[in-house]
């Protein structure tokens, strides 16, 4: 029971899968030697309950995992159930003691090793500048302080497998019904051009496609621009959902995101129906493209439409924008007007899909018009819905944080789901089985009831093979985070969470909450809003497992309207206390933060295939906005009310440690940018000892140095991680400690002078581009203040190693002298390595060669040693230069440098 186990985790195919298989390769070109994609990955899992499928091979991410809960397990085994307790939804998995206790112990080394270097440093304060000395104690002291926190949050790291199996068994009844309990799905986007519409329309396809009891969950897009191309999208996916939906059902599609499944070379096979797969695939591979024509035609079809209706209304002023039913769009007009523009515009809620009925409905079968059978596939889609919230220019819209406290009102009236998973817009279910495995946390008779939420790990597709700017971040979701899971939770992480709605209330957790309290307690601090206040507490019945959405009377209408106007909130606990936290960069850390200060936990989740995916900024300029923002609003976090120092008891210690260090780090850059431009003392007046004696100075960094890296080398095991994911960690922090950091920490001083601070800019989605080209924006150069300081860096640095080859050669240099430029140089060629990524982003699309970078290196190493040559020789008199007269003027004829 406590082994790890490989599973397909499909099923087994049909007797004729084989046949579709090999019909679907020789269609694809691929023949047998097909290469392999995201759904036939075979990539074996955790196996809960001692599940039925063989092992054949055990994963490298679960090579070291053993089974932590064998005495649960068997109480709950021998307890059967007849209890009427709820089942062991979920197995815990710990560290093998054979890699968990070096671990430790080699942390517990590089600390002792650190506290001795500091102890040597006090002892021995010589320098050649002491007020460099006091900087580097001081730096050094932060540094070590900072490993410190991070290290202790990932002494004790567990990790929790669903057992989705059992969910099946428990919850899903033999008439093809379900008890599991209802869900609603937020969607949030802004704009149609920065945020391709293409990627929010796919999102909202694969949830439609989840599965998860249709009459079950619901989706909600929020449209923040107010754009009628968003609503008229959403009719078209609509439209597109009734025929890909069932047939990823009859086919047992993955991933259900038709972006994304027709990007794939190839796919197993596991439905039940192969000999109609082949015609079925190409039927929708057409429908597809049939529905991006449609979706990009309608930049060009909303604009004639309009001005036919504009025309024929013949009415002087603004020319308004009309929907496809001849009545003029609420929101946002293609050509702005008051109360229609970007910012002011009413509240709008329209039902796109409606609530299914509870019982399966059968398509219909092949016809002429329809070559697909559906006849034995339940065709009922989720219901959708489309929200745009009201705008005024004299409103704080609190921007995503705002959006999605609005959907949060508008769904409490509509359907009221116990449990809301939130996504970006440019973010997919990639494992349609995501929904349920959240729900096997939530649902589970141990910490279920105390859980806030369930963050999924965050995975990208197109991002460059090797990774070069850490998009995919593996050290921070494949080990951070599952230290977070052994104390208190990981940190919520802005998309792909599950949340329990009460919990976003502000409701405290049953641990924590007496007998007789009332959990709505104040109308105030929800609003003034009857029928939201009435939704709080059957939203608190987590097992409820049925979803009656109201008849949109004129009563709810004016209902939902009240709950989206700009001035709901005044006076309340939204945005504070209640929902998603507002006035700060990073909304989603701070929300995940309160909720563990509340006394909540949290879960983590990683499955193969990966829950969800979406898009990543692989341009330098891009990337560097993006931590930017977070590192600024983690400083703000820091210096606020929701500091992690003044949480109350209800806060792990571990977990505030741990939140101590995520909102902190960025004040490292000020050290470390000294660390890193000390090379300019040197270049100019030869050698300067920061430390003496310089050899044992040496010798402690380098045995601090090496710990961190063994320490790496084991965390890399664990956390089933490679060597290029810790390398691309370490590269970009650097990059980002020298090239965002510092304006985060300058926007931190300024907000605390009372000053406006810097404007964080949103991060640019990623544009699809043609296949000849895939990387484009990899290699494109957008220039930026913030690119400054890295190039310092890399100038410095570059100029250090070319002088110590001029010094080298001219210099006379002693054993000694060699000894200690040696290790200079070491330390310089250390820091270019580390900022590789960022200088094969400088020189643009030459980085498709990386050669280039090092034969400029070499070129300007070779220049600068000349020049230092040069120097030398005309200071030590060598090179005389000589002047003759001219005119009426006599100059010196010779003169030494």
């Amino acid at each position: 029971m406590g082994s790890l186990a490989a599973a397909d985790g499909a099923g087994h195919a049909s007797n004729g899968a084989g046949v579709a298989d090999q019909a679907l390769a020789l269609e694809n070109g691929t023949g047998n030697g097909h290469k392999a994609g995201v759904a036939d990955r075979e990539t074996p899992v955790l196996q809960a309950n001692g599940g039925s499928k063989v092992a054949k091979k055990i994963s490298p991410k679960d090579k070291y995992w053993v089974a932590a809960d064998e005495g649960e397990m068997a109480a709950a085994i021998a307890d059967g159930g007849e209890d009427g307790r709820r089942p062991l939804l979920y197995r815990t998995f710990k560290v093998k003691g054979i890699l968990l206790h070096p671990y430790r112990l080699l942390s517990l080394i590089r600390l002792v090793a650190i506290v001795l270097f500091f102890v040597w440093r006090v002892r021995h304060p010589y320098a050649d500048g002491m007020w460099l000395w006091w900087i580097s104690m001081v730096g050094d002291l932060w540094f070590g302080v900072t490993w410190l926190l991070n290290q202790v949050a990932k002494l004790n790291p567990v990790k929790r497998v669903p057992n989705l199996a059992l969910l099946e068994q428990q919850f899903d009844l033999p008439d093809g019904n379900s008890n599991l309990p209802c869900l609603d799905v937020f969607i949030n986007t802004v704009d149609p051009i920065n945020e391709p519409m293409i990627y929010t329309m796919n999102s909202i396809i694969s949830i439609l496609a989840a599965d998860y009891p249709v009459d079950k969950h619901a989706c909600y897009l929020s449209d923040d621009g107010g754009s009628i191309i968003h609503y008229d999208g959403l009719l078209e996916t609509a439209k597109f959902a009734a025929l890909w939906v069932p047939f990823c059902r009859k086919h047992s599609i993955e991933p259900r995101a038709p972006e994304s499944y027709f990007s794939l070379n190839t796919r197993p096979y596991t439905g039940n129906a192969p000999q109609d797969f082949v015609n079925d695939r190409r039927h929708m591979c057409r429908e597809y493209d049939e529905f991006k024509e449609r979706l990009d035609a309608l930049f060009t079809l909303i604009p004639k439409r309009s001005d036919v209706y504009n025309h024929a209304a013949a009415k002087e002023g603004a020319k308004a924008t009309w929907m496809a039913d001849g009545t003029q769009w609420p929101g946002t007009w293609i050509d702005p007007a008051e109360n229609h523009k970007k910012g002011q515009h009413v509240g709008i809620v329209k039902v796109m899909l409606k609530h299914p009925s509870y019982e399966p409905e059968l398509g219909l079968g092949a016809s002429t018009n329809s070559p697909l059978d559906f006849s034995a596939v339940d065709v009922r889609l989720p219901m959708l819905v489309y929200i745009s919230r009201e705008k005024s220019p004299s409103c704080d819209h609190q921007k995503k944080a705002g959006a999605m406290n609005v959907q949060l009102r508008v769904s409490a009236l509509l359907t009221n789901a116990p449990f809301i998973i939130n996504f970006d817009g440019d973010h997919y279910v990639n494992n349609s089985k995501a929904f349920r495995a959240g729900i096997c946390f939530m649902l589970d008779r141990r910490e279920g009831d105390n859980t806030a939420f369930v963050q999924f790990p965050q995975r990208f597709d197109d991002v460059d093979p090797t990774d070069r700017y850490c998009n995919h971040n593996r050290v921070f979701f494949d080990a951070t985070l599952l230290g977070l899971n052994g104390i208190q939770g990981p940190s919520y992480v802005g998309t792909g969470c599950m949340f329990r709605r009460v919990a976003l209330y502000g409701v405290d957790p049953p641990r924590w909450r007496p007998d007789d309290v009332k959990i709505v307690d104040s109308s105030t601090k929800f609003g003034s809003s009857a029928s939201f206040i009435s939704s709080i507490l059957p939203a608190a019945d987590q097992e409820r497992s049925i979803m009656s959405p109201p008849a949109l009377e004129e009563s709810v209408m004016a209902d939902l309207a009240h709950v989206m106007t700009c001035a709901y909130e005044d006076g309340t606990e939204w945005g504070s206390d209640v929902g998603w936290v507002y006035n700060i960069a990073t909304e989603d850390v701070v929300t995940g933060f309160r909720l563990h200060r509340n006394g909540w936990r949290s879960m983590y989740c990683r499955m193969e295939p990966d829950a969800f995916a979406g898009t990543a900024p692989i341009n330098l300029t891009e990337r560097l906005y993006q931590i930017l923002r977070w590192s600024g609003g983690s400083l703000e976090m820091f210096f606020s009310r929701n500091c992690p120092l003044l949480a109350g008891r209800r806060l792990h210690p571990m977990q505030r440690i741990a939140y101590a260090n995520m909102t902190a780090y960025p004040v490292s850059s000020v050290f470390l940018v000294f660390y890193l431009l000390f090379p300019v003392i040197w270049i100019f007046r030869g050698q300067f000892y920061i430390q003496k004696p310089f050899p044992t100075y040496v010798l402690y960094l380098v045995i601090v140095i090496a710990l961190t890296e063994l320490i790496g080398m084991v965390e890399i095991k664990w956390a089933g991680l490679t060597l290029l994911d810790w390398i691309r960690n370490e590269q970009f922090y650097i990059i980002g400690a020298t090239a965002v950091y510092p304006t985060a920490v300058f926007h931190i001083v300024l907000k605390l002078f009372g000053l406006k601070g810097v404007s964080f800019k949103l991060t640019a989605k990623q544009v699809a581009s043609s296949t000849s080209d895939k990387f484009a924006e990899l290699y494109a150069v957008q220039w930026a203040p913030m690119l400054i300081p890295t190039m310092v860096v890399i100038a410095v640095n570059v100029c250090a190693i070319g002088a110590s080859i001029g010094k080298a050669i001219v210099g006379g240099w002693s054993l000694m002298q060699m000894a200690d430029a040696g290790l200079g140089l070491v330390f310089n060629a250390w820091i270019l390595v580390l900022i590789y990524p960022f200088a094969l982003g400088m020189i643009g699309r030459w980085s498709k060669r990386p050669y280039i970078l090092f034969i400029l290196f070499v070129i300007a190493f070779i220049l600068i040693a000349l020049v230092d040559i040069a120097i030398q020789a005309m200071r030590s008199g060598f090179v005389r230069f000589h002047f003759k007269s001219s005119g009426g003027a006599t100059f010196p004829t010779s003169w030494g440098l």
